[in-house]
């Protein structure tokens, strides 16, 4: 049953069906042609796996991101990075980063930060005569630290996915966060330098004090939900309303960039995109559901335990077969459907959960910045104007940075273990 269903999901990929209608129909011919299980299971599984309190976080945040990109918030971050690291060359390109790096810890969300901040900085930085391809790879890179730093859609569902405490692992994507972050950063300036770009980028900037005042409220939004999940006051879900609140508070009443008629449009699009994450989540678990129930990830972990002997090399094999599949399936279904099945073999090999989560999260989500499915990929080719090809050979150089940050990631603990020791 196990393989019939894998090819028909594939067959169907191959075809550019919709990923959760492929694998919602391949696990619905399993049980026809395969079980005596009635069909009704099908609904039931969908509606159980979606039947969670935590999963409760992605609408929520979402709707967040996009109250924030409407409401100047994503602007007035632009504005601050500008102020902060602007005033040397290439200062608007590691802008890019630093902005990403704010906006993620509000919206958990790569394609919202892709979105949000690129429709800003893609046309500066061309407007600047940096290389419009090089523009768009940078923003397509930094958003990806829109699921690593916390709050993480990919780390809730991981959390749900292998019962691991989503608060871990916020507090653990910090570290993994900032060392992306600054990698990126330093690449972004050591290219600049040598090719010459931004060498008016402090032209038009505000100053910081003047930034940092327009912006404080933005500032501040981060520090209530992340601080007020680590100290305990919210859940992460409570956090994701929280978000929405203080956005709504902010763009209305304060920025007064969002009126009553806005609502309406913000929240069809929130809704869409919340629908097509669930419906993504809910085939996956349908999926995980009949391969449990096939005995798979107790199979593959006893294989994999018995053909490879050590830690060092479960990871490697590991961070290889994720950053393939990356390149081909959702990140919220690869993690829905992987993370029940490699989690347990991981903690075979003495590999703690939240670590092992982490890697997980950082390798799927350079899926997003890897063509073909590249989800940011495509959002900062819509933002830029550009096609897929004119910007995969500036994007190759950012894959690298990033790929090595996973391997420090693997195998010094310490980067994710760091901060959540602090915390819990």
């Amino acid at each position: 049953m196990t393989s019939f269903m894998l090819l028909v999901m594939v067959g169907l990929f191959a075809l550019s069906v919709p990923i959760a209608i492929a694998i919602a129909a391949a696990s619905i011919g399993g049980i026809a042609a395969f079980t005596t299980m009635p069909l009704i299971v099908v609904a039931q599984k969908l509606v159980t796996t979606i039947d969670s309190f935590p999963l409760m976080a992605v609408p929520f945040f979402i709707l967040a991101g996009n109250l924030m990109e409407a409401g100047g918030i994503s602007r007035r971050l632009v504005d601050f990075a500008k102020a902060v690291v602007g005033n040397v060359q290439g200062g608007l390109a590691c802008s890019c980063v630093l902005t990403c790096m704010i906006f993620a810890s509000v919206s958990g969300s790569s394609v919202a930060t892709t979105f949000a901040i690129g429709s800003i900085i893609i046309p500066a930085m061309i407007k600047h005569r940096y290389p419009a391809e090089f523009a768009a790879a940078l923003q397509a890179t930094s958003a990806e630290l829109g699921v690593i730093i916390p709050p993480s859609i990919p780390m809730i569902l991981y959390g749900v996915s292998a019962e691991v405490s989503i608060g871990e692992m916020f507090a653990a994507g910090v570290g993994p966060g900032l060392l992306i972050g600054g990698a990126l950063t330093l690449f972004v300036y050591v290219t600049c330098k040598m090719n010459g770009w931004g060498k008016e980028d402090a032209a038009g900037n505000l100053g910081f004090v003047k930034a940092t005042e327009r912006a404080a409220l933005a500032l501040l939004m981060p520090v209530i939900i992340i601080g007020g999940i680590y100290r305990g006051v919210f859940t992460p879900t409570e956090a994701s309303v929280v978000a929405v609140f203080y956005a709504v508070v902010v763009g209305m009443g304060v920025y007064r960039a969002i009126g009553w008629r806005d609502l309406g449009p913000i929240l069809k699009k929130s809704v869409l995109s919340s629908s097509i994450i669930m419906f993504i989540i809910a085939a996956a678990g349908l999926f995980s559901f009949l391969i449990t129930r096939a005995g798979v990830p107790a199979a593959i972990g006893a294989w994999i335990a018995e053909a490879i002997g050590s830690g060092w090399a479960f990871l490697l094999a590991v961070n290889l077969f994720l950053f393939v599949v990356g390149m081909f399936i959702e990140t919220s279904a690869s993690i829905i459907v992987l993370a029940p099945i490699l989690a347990p073999v991981a903690a075979h090999f003495g590999i703690d959960p939240v670590h092992f989560g982490l890697i997980m999260v950082v390798n799927l989500a350079l899926g997003m910045v890897t063509p073909p499915f590249g989800v940011n990929l495509f959002a900062a080719c819509q933002v830029a104007g550009l096609s897929l090809e004119q910007i995969v050979g500036r994007l190759v150089p950012f894959v690298i940075v990033v790929f090595a940050c996973l391997m420090v990631i693997t195998y010094v603990p310490a980067v994710t273990l760091f901060f959540r020791g602090l915390v819990f």
